[in-house]
Order: structure tokens, then C-alpha cells, then sequence
């Protein structure tokens, strides 16, 4: 059990200056939170024991217990780690290659303690039996749509992407309950995307998204949200850590379907790979 650092660098911004005097606490003395009540760690953070459970609730969590266990799990598995690296004026190429690199991973691991086993395989059953699958996603989230389009595509699945905006909106409209929508932005403000994932459950398919961690509105409005971070200031690597992880969680939904239709999708990859050798002679 762990990713409460994950959670509590995420929720930042959107909780009351009570609660983030407790969150900045965590973060900056983590180990010394441990096997403390909370009454001590209210005391210590300059809190109040209100703000430690509002805390815990605004984190999703069933209580103090849990924010305390998923801390002591992040220090265990996190020794040794660089973490988050910073780039400045001037690093040297292997500077940049090192860190670029490394803060994807990283961006990984994080995503990793806040996706939920449990929400992740209602989504790969949504799509496993889903007629139509929309994937929407609007500048770098579009390369994501895009990258699931033609994954999803080459299994077998009818599925759909759109550049235009206009088109996004215009096919959530038409979806049916037989249907999926697949709703991608980091912030989870994405406009076009919000009103998307809305029409698209509007209509009775289900919607599944994939944002950044907290109270945002795609999410607000999915069926089944899925979650993940990247942790970075706009001068760290932008948008490509984010870019890395959503593609990651791309990757298992399609592997998660493959792998339990196992048998027909291994015969539509091999169909798709003789045509494109053919093609290619």
C-alpha cells in the first residue's frame, strides 16, 4: 500500500489552507508523521484535527489510518530513488538524456500507487464488449487518442478518433449504451473534452477518463475515472512526462483486452502484420 506522497503533491492546489498546512507537513517531514495520532500530527503541523480528516477525504482515502499506511509504503519503496529532477540553463546533453529519462520513469511509478487495480478492470470489460469505442482528446491528448485508436484497431475493435474538435462533439452525441468513451486530458479542463464526456454519458455509453489526480471535471463526469501524475513544474520536462504516463495507461487498457481475448486478437495482429509485410514488399 502506497502513493500517499503521490496523492498529497496532487491535491495541493485544490484543498483549504488548513488542510495544506497538514498536506506540507507530510511532505516535508514524511518520516516523522509515521506512529503519529491525529492530534499530534495536527499539533505539529500547525493544523487542526478537522483539517487531518478533511485531508484524508479530500485525498479519496477511508481515513487517517490509510493516508499513514500509504506514507510508510511510499518510504519504503521510494529509498534509493533520485526523484524528480529540475533542468536548468546549460546541462549538458547526457544531463538531459539522464533526466528526461528518469523523470518519465518516475512519472511511471507515481502513476502506478494511484491506479486503482479495481477501476482499471471495469474499464478493460467496458471496452472488451463495448460495439463502438470514441477516443477523445484535444492537442498532445489527441496523439494519445490517436496512439488507442490504432492499437485498439489493429485487435479488431471499431473504434474512432477525431482531430476536429467540432467532430469530437458532434459524434459524443451519437453515442449509444452499447458504447464507450475514452475521455483524455491531463488537467481534466480540457473544454471540449469536459462537454464530450458529458454528452457521451448523456447518451447512456459509458465514459472512462484518464486525467491528472484530484477533483477536476472529466473525471467528475466519467463513469470510470482512471488517474495519473507527472509531477512536474512547466520548466521540468511539460508535457512529455504527462504524455509518457497517459500512453502507458493506454497500454495496459490494450493489453488488458488483448490478453483476455487472447486467441482472436493474436489472429487480427497477425492478420494486420501479414497485410502491412505484404505491403511493404
Amino acid at each position: 500500500m502506497n502513493g500517499g506522497l503521490v496523492r498529497l503533491r496532487e491535491v495541493l492546489a485544490d484543498i483549504t489552507p488548513s488542510e495544506r498546512k497538514v498536506a506540507e507537513y507530510i511532505l516535508s517531514q514524511p518520516k516523522q508523521m509515521i506512529g503519529m495520532s491525529v492530534a499530534q500530527l495536527a499539533e505539529h503541523s500547525g493544523g487542526s484535527q478537522a483539517a487531518v480528516i478533511r485531508l484524508c477525504k479530500s485525498m479519496g482515502l477511508k481515513g487517517y489510518q490509510e493516508l499513514m499506511l500509504k506514507v510508510a509504503g511510499d518510504l519504503q519503496q521510494d529509498a534509493g530513488t533520485a526523484g524528480y529532477q529540475e533542468f536548468r540553463r546549460d546541462d549538458t546533453i547526457e544531463m538531459i538524456m539522464e533526466n528526461v529519462s528518469n523523470n518519465n520513469i518516475q512519472s511511471i511509478r507515481d502513476t502506478l500507487k494511484i491506479l486503482e487495480p479495481e477501476l482499471v478492470t471495469k474499464a478493460v470489460e467496458a471496452l472488451r464488449h463495448a460495439k463502438r469505442i470514441y477516443f477523445y482528446g484535444i492537442g498532445a491528448s489527441y496523439l494519445i487518442a490517436l496512439d488507442a485508436q490504432h492499437k485498439f484497431l489493429r485487435i479488431n475493435k471499431t473504434c474512432f478518433s477525431f482531430a476536429d474538435a467540432d467532430m469530437q462533439l458532434i459524434s459524443s452525441l451519437m453515442l449509444t449504451e452499447e458504447d464507450v468513451a475514452v475521455c483524455i486530458s491531463y488537467s481534466g479542463e480540457t473544454t471540449a473534452v469536459v462537454e464530450c464526456t458529458k454528452q457521451a454519458k448523456a447518451q447512456g455509453a459509458t465514459t472512462i477518463s484518464i486525467t491528472k489526480y484530484g477533483t477536476n471535471a472529466v473525471s467528475s463526469h466519467a463513469d470510470i475515472p482512471l488517474f495519473i501524475t507527472s509531477t512536474e513544474n512547466e520548466i521540468r520536462s511539460g508535457a512529455t512526462s504527462s504524455r509518457i504516463t497517459q500512453l502507458n495507461v493506454i497500454d495496459i487498457l490494450y493489453l488488458g483486452v488483448t490478453s483476455r481475448d487472447y486467441d482472436q486478437s493474436l489472429l487480427s495482429l497477425d492478420k494486420s502484420r501479414e497485410l502491412i509485410k505484404k505491403m511493404k514488399k
